[in-house]
């Protein structure tokens, strides 16, 4: 599985990163500090980047069995 954010769609509001603790961050400016990349996700992580995009309002986090061309 991969995990994919798009750095279009995200408006820092914060809550992917919240309940996704062990698989992203913030930066300085309190986006989700991957945005903008496509990468491949541990089995073990699979859940909370789930969780991660269920709590995006936006919809920028992705999580499918491919890797995305454009995050």
């Amino acid at each position: 599985m991969f995990i994919a954010i798009d750095e279009t769609k995200c408006m820092g509001h914060g809550r992917c990163y919240a309940v996704a603790e062990d698989l992203l961050s913030d930066d300085d400016e309190g986006f989700v500090a991957e945005r903008g990349r496509c990468w491949e996700l541990p089995a073990d992580l699979v859940a909370q980047a789930q969780d991660a995009a269920d709590a995006c309002p936006e919809g920028a986090i992705a999580v499918t069995e491919t890797a995305a061309a454009d995050a």
